[in-house]
């Protein structure tokens, strides 16, 4: 029998409304964790489920003293198991974004290859600007991630025709499945036109693509960042894209947002996307849908899904 859980708040009413109703027995409050709202006591709350958008004091879930499970409304979880305690459980939105992501990922990909940016700039000066570009057929594209949205990316890709090659934590697999270990990027880099990086963020892929891994991307090749900014070394890639040598489109940063005055907000080899990978109308109903069979789960005794930290589930 998984740990009993009877008091959940939620971040804004709107998702309350759609989740409802609620398994009997369940008590639902909203609000932002530092006090009394309405409908459940801070001090009373089993499980938060946290707002999509940052911006508000997580810190505040150290201080609820009977939490006993997190869920986040993203796929990455990091920075949520420095506020708590070690019996608490965390539990991740994978899946709900994965098609989602893996579309601004390959929307990136083409958009840089085939230089749409350029034409929409050239568009505003009326400035007719045929030349021949690079094509996604048969480029070599290294996937660094390989969970939920990694394999969305690769079944989109497929199509294209690429030669993919996939990056792990390890190495795995053989043929055609095979998936390389993080160990071999500096390698891997070095023979492809196309970077995707979309793996976690934790104290192992902390600047996993760092200065000698983008030093090894071939003169022009493309790295496109869906992940979380801190998988790339921010310095290392503005210095290599303010010199001409490598293009980037990149949807994360460090820091968020990025900062007015940037030198990366006036070249042209970069696409910014403003951390908006998840955010479309997928997520609202994938999300809703993630929280009612969690519900369902917890009334009936058994584990959440998507747990990435058991705590009392274990």
């Amino acid at each position: 029998m998984a740990q009993a859980i009877t008091t959940i708040t939620f971040p804004e009413p709107a998702l309350l409304e759609a989740v409802a109703p609620l398994p009997p027995g369940f008590t639902a409050g909203l609000g932002d964790l530092r006090g009394d709202r309405e409908g459940a006591r801070a001090e009373d709350l089993d499980a938060v489920i946290l707002p999509y958008q940052t911006g508000s004091d997580w810190r505040a879930l150290g201080r609820l003293p009977q939490l006993k499970l997190v869920q986040t409304q993203t796929t990455g979880y990091d920075g949520i198991a420095d506020l708590v305690g070690p019996d608490v459980a965390i539990a991740s939105a994978a899946g709900v974004h994965a098609a989602a992501t893996a579309e601004l990922a390959v929307g990136l990909v083409l958009a840089s290859l085939r230089g749409i940016d350029q034409m929409v700039r050239d568009q505003n000066i009326g400035f007719w600007n045929s030349v021949r570009r690079r094509s996604l057929a048969d480029s070599r594209v290294l996937l660094v991630g390989v969970g939920g949205i990694g394999r969305e990316i690769a079944r989109r890709l497929e199509p294209f025709g690429v030669d993919l090659v996939r990056v792990g934590r390890t190495a795995r697999g053989g043929g055609a499945g095979h998936v390389h270990g993080a160990d071999e990027l500096v390698a891997l880099a070095g023979r492809c036109d196309v970077m995707i990086v979309v793996t976690p963020l934790d104290e192992g892929t902390h600047h996993l693509v760092g200065a000698e891994v983008l030093a090894a991307m071939p003169d022009g090749a493309l790295l496109v960042n869906v992940a979380r900014g801190a998988v790339v070394d921010s310095a290392a890639l503005t210095a290599e894209v303010l010199s001409g040598r490598l293009k980037a489109a990149v949807d994360v940063f460090v820091p968020e947002p990025l900062p007015a005055g940037h030198p990366l907000w006036h070249s042209d080899d970069i696409i910014i996307s403003p951390h908006v990978g998840g955010n479309t109308s997928a997520f609202a109903p994938r999300m809703v849908k993630l929280l009612r069979s969690q519900l369902a789960r917890l009334a009936q005794g058994e584990k959440p899904e998507n747990l990435v930290r058991s705590g009392p589930f274990a």
